[in-house]
């Protein structure tokens, strides 16, 4: 309705087919995004993550900055597993003059890939590996996952595969640290039966340099994501897309994780990839968060002013 005078709820097939020209039309004219994302959501800064082409390294939008999407990466045991070219590290290592014959190498091409993403503009990791396996990292040996490097797909056992993964995905996290660029974290409303943050709490126990972002706060899992971030003081909770998942967990997340965790560690984000959804998102989330932070006014937690730096500081 904001957007557009449309009321979702009466809407006719006539006015569908009018309102659907029309946003065509208002993508054919960038300044559409600009009015939308900085003027009408009033967003200075946003985060965005290529996954269309996560290594090309492309031009942003003047009021975006990149992430370094970083969930093909694990893979990397052999070049048949990347059939995207802007994707591929392979393909990349051979940008960069670089051999890649072995695990040592691939590492090599890793810290290469960092360094350049981060002189491109990247300002923080990103990974969405939740949707494909477990969260439980396993720390393996060097020359277990060395074992596995160079071999197709068809000849590795699954645990073979998540070795490797798993290997890497502690590199990255090292790597994450090196390079100074915070690691944010797909945890939650994924692939359920794997996707709790508890199941990260060795691999940030172990890496105190690395900073941790959790995303969508764990869904359901927002009080175990409540507790990782109160012991370590190197993990953050993102509250993005959460309250559009469920807009009565997100404020009982936000009144959990205030209880919880300095309110500096508490952040948000759309997770949408066009002016309407980032919009819509936007208003969303700041509704929640004011209706938690007067909740907390009304019954003495919180003076006006705290309420109004908290609201202005998330």
């Amino acid at each position: 309705t904001d957007l557009y005078g449309v009321d979702f709820d009466t809407i006719t097939d006539e006015q569908a087919a009018k309102l659907d020209e029309k946003i065509f039309r208002n993508y054919l004219d960038q300044r559409w995004l600009y009015e939308v994302v900085t003027k009408r959501a009033n967003i200075e800064l946003m985060f965005n993550d290529p996954y269309w082409g996560r290594y090309d390294f492309g031009p942003e939008y003047p009021f975006a900055v990149r992430v370094l999407n970083v969930t093909p990466l694990v893979r990397g045991f052999h070049r048949g597993e990347f059939p995207q070219q802007s994707d591929d590290p392979y393909h990349f290592a051979k940008q960069q003059n670089l051999k890649l014959e072995s695990l040592d190498d691939y590492l090599i091409v890793l810290d290469r890939l960092f360094a350049v993403g981060k002189e491109k503009g990247c300002v923080c990791l990103k990974t969405t590996l939740a949707y494909q396996r477990t969260l439980d990292f396993a720390r393996v040996a060097k020359e277990r996952a060395a074992a596995h490097f160079g071999k197709p797909k068809s000849q590795l056992a699954p645990e073979q595969i998540k070795e490797f993964e798993d290997f890497i995905m502690w590199r990255l996290v090292e790597l994450s640290a090196k390079h100074g660029l915070p690691f944010q974290i797909h945890t939650g409303q994924a692939r359920i039966q794997g996707s709790n943050p508890m199941l990260l709490v060795d691999l940030i126990e172990a890496n105190p340099r690395t900073k941790f972002v959790l995303f969508h706060g764990g869904y359901p899992w927002v009080g175990e994501s409540a507790v990782i971030a109160m012991r370590h003081k190197h993990v953050w909770l993102d509250s993005c897309w959460l309250p559009t998942l469920s807009f009565s967990a997100a404020k009982r997340a936000y009144h959990e994780w205030l209880d919880a965790v300095p309110s500096n560690k508490i952040l948000w984000g759309a997770d949408c990839n066009h002016a309407e959804g980032i919009y819509g998102a936007t208003m969303f989330t700041r509704r929640c968060l004011a209706e938690v932070l007067a909740e907390r006014v009304d019954r003495g937690d919180l003076t006006e002013a705290h309420a109004k730096r908290i609201g202005e500081q998330i």
